[in-house]
């Protein structure tokens, strides 16, 4: 086994765990860059900045909202009482808690956040344990028209990083939801069916009625249920399928249909698609979902929906409504286009007044300038990754680039 020296660990003892990824320049800037913007962006909306903790006491990550959280999150022993804490692996509980225990106010409330979470596994083959989340949250207000806030400025996120080709994908959980109330199943079919409606697997749906745990009419309902996803033609073979069962269902039906107008009427470039059976966060979500997604990335971009009274736990429920992404997969997918300017000057380790005058300068505008060490080479300009170098002409310092000189 490979060692650094004898008094060194081995090298295979020095990898990052599987997951988990440093960032590092000048991607590392150009994430940051990504991260300034989008923060200003929220400001703009009127969006308050909070920043939960990175570990809080499991019990609180855990309730409410972060129930199917529960295999996501590391746990560890908290030395001073006992207790168990978690990592957070999501902030929407936390959003939910600090709404009802700490900003506690009656009004609207928005906020946004971004941090690190941290997931026990990966939700794909190669993917990331410890994303960048970045979201917004609002509290306070259950009407169709905040929904769409979260849902524009969700687009807005995605637009601000010139991620191209976006759709989007909406559901409603109370669909399911209550057709699995009318159905009466006991625990055991509920929870096999719940699994056969997100994977869509008709073949599995057709073994539990033949096994007669679902009868004659509830299979029906739930195989048009499976069907019923693609275009926003989608919303009228529902009313067709599925409707006047329940009134809550269509009233689900026709909230899909009020969002699908607001965004063709603000967002037509962005392409719709409906899926009833999309389930994701069914545990605690309770009325619209939606997700982004692109061209060639197999998972969404962006998630959200509606989770009205999740803070009730905390002693506060409200109507709440938000959306979450990993920051670094977003920069992954948009173009490098939010630093204007990402070009370094090279300037030599000299005393001159004027020099240090001008390297103020040019930082005050905003420019990146790289002063050498006493002693370095003039053509460290290039190991320093720099595109111009400042040079004397007579008594007054110029920026050039690299290849030029000044006679």
């Amino acid at each position: 086994m490979q060692t650094l020296d004898s008094d060194c660990v081995s090298y295979d003892r020095l990898l990052l765990p599987e997951g988990v990824q440093e960032v590092l320049p000048p991607k590392s800037w150009q994430l940051e860059c990504a991260r300034r913007a989008l923060l200003d962006l929220y400001w703009r909306w009127g969006f308050d900045l909070i920043r939960p903790p990175l570990i809080e006491y499991l019990d609180s990550l855990l309730t409410g909202a972060g129930a199917d959280l529960n295999v996501q999150t590391f746990k560890l022993t908290d030395q001073v009482n006992g207790r168990t804490l978690g990592v957070r692996s999501d902030m929407t509980t936390q959003a939910a808690r600090i709404d009802a225990q700490r900003l506690t106010t009656d009004a609207p409330a928005r906020y946004c956040y971004i941090g690190s979470v941290l997931h026990t596994r990966t939700e794909e083959p190669g993917g990331s344990r410890a994303p960048l989340q970045i979201g917004a949250e609002k509290f306070g207000d259950s009407s169709l028209t905040s929904d769409m806030e979260i849902v524009s400025l969700m687009l807005e996120s995605l637009r601000l990083l010139e991620i191209e080709g976006v759709g989007l994908d909406l559901g409603h959980v109370q669909v399911y939801r209550r057709l699995v109330e009318r159905a009466k199943l006991d625990a055991t079919v509920d929870a096999r069916l719940f699994d056969i409606v997100q994977r869509k697997s008709r073949p599995d749906l057709d073994s539990l009625a033949a096994d007669g745990l679902l009868d004659e009419r509830n299979h029906e309902r739930f195989a048009s249920l499976i069907d019923l996803n693609g275009g926003v033609n989608t919303l009228a073979r529902a009313r067709s399928d599925i409707g006047g069962i329940d009134a809550e269902i269509d009233h689900a039906i026709d909230e899909l249909a009020s969002m699908v107008d607001a965004i063709q009427s603000r967002y037509a470039d962005h392409e719709i698609f409906i899926d009833f059976a999309e389930l994701r966060g069914y545990r605690y979500k309770t009325g619209l979902l939606f997700a982004a997604f692109a061209p060639g990335h197999g998972r969404e971009l962006a998630r959200g929906g509606r989770y009205d009274n999740v803070g009730r736990v905390f002693g506060k429920g409200r109507p709440a409504t938000g959306f979450s992404a990993d920051l670094n997969v977003l920069i992954e997918r948009g173009v490098d286009t939010i630093q204007s300017d990402h070009s370094s000057i090279f300037a030599p380790a000299d005393d001159d007044a004027a020099l240090a005058a001008e390297i103020a300068r040019l930082r005050d505008m905003g420019r990146r300038v790289i002063v050498a060490s006493p002693g370095a080479l003039e053509d460290n300009a290039a190991a320093n990754n720099c595109d111009y170098r400042l040079i004397r002409d007579y008594y007054q310092w110029h920026v050039v680039p690299v290849n030029k000189h000044v006679e």
